[in-house]
């Protein structure tokens, strides 16, 4: 075999290794999306059937949750005991995906996705970090945000700033 003829062939296995390695990558990220969002719809389901148990089983032991208002981020341990007494009535919170958006790190270890939300407080949007454990998918950084129509925004401003404005100034100190 001649050193050009072992030249073809290695070229042509190596590109067709990498083609079929794309493949399966995509193939992959089309799984993994998949169960993604299995998991983010059982999350809110737990939610929505105040089964505290499995909604904290979604995050990581180390996770952080901010909620709505500036004062909400907790760690996974405040945030239970936070979320305890809305759970133990029986009726958390009810949260329904209208869309969503999930992407994923180059090495498909750690996720991250943006969503709308039909809510008691209407549309809101939930984003999020995700890392694959052996586990499956758990939520290392979830942020709940109410949406603001923009021209609502002045309005809803000048009714947030004395609680805002004095929250700032004790931050800020």
């Amino acid at each position: 075999m001649t050193k050009k003829t072992l030249l073809f062939f290695i070229i042509i296995f190596t590109s067709f290794g990498i083609k079929s390695f794309a493949q399966k990558e995509k193939l992959n990220e089309k799984i993994e999306t998949k169960n993604i969002v299995e998991m983010l719809d059982g999350f809110n389901k737990a939610a929505g059937s105040a089964d505290f148990k499995k909604y904290f089983d979604y995050y990581d032991a180390d996770s952080y949750f901010m909620g709505t208002d500036a004062t909400e981020r907790w760690n996974k341990k405040e945030f239970m005991v936070w979320a305890k007494p809305f759970f133990d009535k029986g009726k958390a919170w009810n949260f329904t995906a209208i869309k969503r958006n999930i992407y994923f790190s180059p090495n498909g270890k750690m996720a991250w996705f943006d969503e709308l939300l039909s809510t008691q407080m209407k549309i809101c949007r939930g984003s999020g970090v995700l890392e694959k454990t052996k586990s499956g998918w758990k939520v290392k950084q979830y942020v709940l945000s109410i949406t603001i129509p923009n021209s609502l925004s002045e309005d809803i401003t000048i009714l947030k700033a004395p609680i805002e404005d004095s929250l700032i100034e004790k931050l800020t100190k």
